[in-house]
This record gives structure tokens, sequence and C-alpha cells, in this order.
């Protein structure tokens, strides 16, 4: 399948300070050597046609989805929130002093809150975002490179690069690989609809599935152009996408293709990739704040072509 990409006007949201919820440094279910892990490799659906020619675009906030019901954020290393559409800004870490960077950001089930994760496992809390606890306090064996929340909203996990899982709130706890030996470092996870199951994606592209999230398939032992940066699971939770830097979309399971940047050239590396509610589209997301958008996935801005203090590290939507 050969998709299309466009990236239309650009808007910046707001980059503020806000209260922050870091306390009661406490982790749950750590470390047990994996279960139920597999890798292999699938057949992939990557492609891409050059963007059409930029024409000036009505406001984000009247282009259909954008401001309603539909939005993102980005976050940058510094904790900055750049929010677009119907996301509003409830606050960031920007002009505080971190420890250590952020790495990445999952939002509320209803859209008016987010966390913010730092790679030694602190925790922002902010909007309706409840704090549940954090790595902050304990000495890690590998960084935290990314976070994704439970259903619920009431829970979320971290993930090490070793694959080390911690859970907090509501998360259950049903495996890593963290005293395994990977071939590669674990670089992004999501979780399964019932939130007893999670998929973690290493930079090869292995997959690694725990709980009910089921193996659907994986780059794991095929030779990638440029390494896997994140996924994000499908809408019904039968299928997921893994994003390489490039932007190269590989879909598995009902998740469905709809383009890629793989082929066409980049200012800056693919960060993340985001599915949109209806979950006939995504985003993916460069750390220059860049937004490319397929499928059903409404464009509604991005920090493309504003000065940057930090680069993006993540992003959310809903």
């Amino acid at each position: 399948m050969v998709g299309s990409s466009r990236r239309s006007r650009i808007r910046w949201g707001q980059l503020a300070a806000s209260r922050i919820a870091v306390g009661a440094l406490a982790s749950a279910g750590l470390l047990v050597a994996g279960a139920g892990v597999q890798t292999a490799s699938s057949t992939m659906a990557l492609a891409a046609t050059l963007p059409p020619t930029p024409t000036t675009p009505p406001p984000a906030s009247s282009i259909s989805g954008c401001g309603q019901g539909y939005g993102y954020w980005l976050t940058a290393s510094d904790g900055g929130v750049f929010s677009y559409g119907a996301a509003t800004f409830e606050g960031s870490a920007g002009n505080i002093a971190l420890n250590q960077p952020v790495v990445g950001m999952a939002s509320t089930p209803s859209g008016q809150g987010y966390w913010q994760v730092a790679s030694d496992g602190g925790i922002f809390a902010y909007g309706d975002a409840v704090f549940h606890g954090s790595t902050g306090g304990i000495h890690l064996n590998k960084p935290i490179v990314g976070m994704t929340a439970t259903p619920t909203g009431d829970g979320y996990w971290l993930v090490a690069s070793d694959g080390g899982v911690f859970a907090f709130g509501d998360a259950l706890f049903s495996g890593s690989t963290g005293a395994m030996t990977l071939n590669k470092p674990i670089v992004g996870m999501a979780a399964s609809n019932s939130g007893l199951g999670y998929w973690l994606v290493a930079s090869d592209g292995g997959i690694f599935a725990f709980g009910d999230a089921a193996f659907h398939g994986s780059t794991g032992a095929i030779a990638l152009n440029q390494p896997i940066v994140g996924m994000a699971s499908s809408r019904s939770g039968d299928g997921y996408y893994l994003v390489a830097s490039d932007g190269g979309i590989f879909a598995f399971g009902d998740a469905m293709f709809h383009g890629s940047t793989g082929a066409i050239h980049l200012n800056k590396p693919i960060v993340a990739v985001s599915v949109d509610f209806p979950g006939q589209g995504y985003y993916l997301v460069a750390s220059d704040g860049g937004v490319f958008n397929y499928g059903d996935a409404p464009f509604c801005g991005s920090a493309g072509d504003i000065h940057l203090n930090k680069p993006i590290v993540s992003a959310a939507n809903f």
C-alpha cells in the first residue's frame, strides 16, 4: 500500500510550568524474568510518496476534527508541552530544573490531563492525571525510555531500556525482559485494551508480549534501514504499529497501513507514533516537532517551524 503524507500550516501551543506531582517514591512489581516472549518476522508495509506542495489551509481550529473532540500534545526533553486541537494545555516542566530529561508522555482517557516521565522514572502529572508513584528515588539498572497509561487512567507502566517494567496504580505487572539478554534495547511499549497485558518493542523491532497482549509479528529478523523508535496499539487492541526513525511504518495484526515518511527526506528523525481516536489513522512526530498525519487523523498543527529549546521526544492524543 502506498500512502501520502502532508504537512500543513503550523501553529504552536502554550508552554508554561504548572504544579508538579513528584512524591511518594515507590515501585511496584519490579523486574521478573521475561514470560511469553516471542520475536519473529512478518509481512510489513512500508511506503510513502512525496507530499504535495503545501497550500494555505484554514486555521487549525477549523480543520475537520480539530477542536471538535480531537487533539494531541507534544513533549520536549526539557518538559515543554505543546498542545493542538482540542488538547488543552494543563502545565509542563519546561521552566524547572530536571534531574534527568523527559523521555515520554501519556494522556488520561478524558483528554483532560497527561503525565510526563523522565529517564530516571520521575513522574510529572497535570490536569486530571493522578500521581501513582515513580522510580525517581530508586537506583535503576537502565534508564526509563517510555510509559503507557492503563485503560482506566488510574495507573501506568514505565519501561526501561533493558525491558524492566514498573507498574503503578491499577497497572498490573505481567512480566518483563529485565532479566534477559536482549539483542537490542527496548525503546517503547503499548498496553492491551483490557489493561491485562502489554507489548515491549526493541530497536530492531523485536516484540515481547506479556499478559493477554497477543503477538502479531515483528521486524526482529529483518534488516531495517533505520532503528525502531516507538510503537502504538491499534484501537481494537488486535494489532500494533512500529515506527522507525525514518518514518517507516510496520503494521501487524489488524493495524492498517495508511502511509509513511520512509521514502522522503526528513529534516529531523521521527521519534513517536500515535493512533488517532477513531483508529483509522495515525500521527508520526519528528524531533523538531513536525507532525505527519495519515488516514483519517486530522492535522491540528505542529512545532515544525518554531525554535525549540530541546527536541520533541514523545506525543499523546485522544
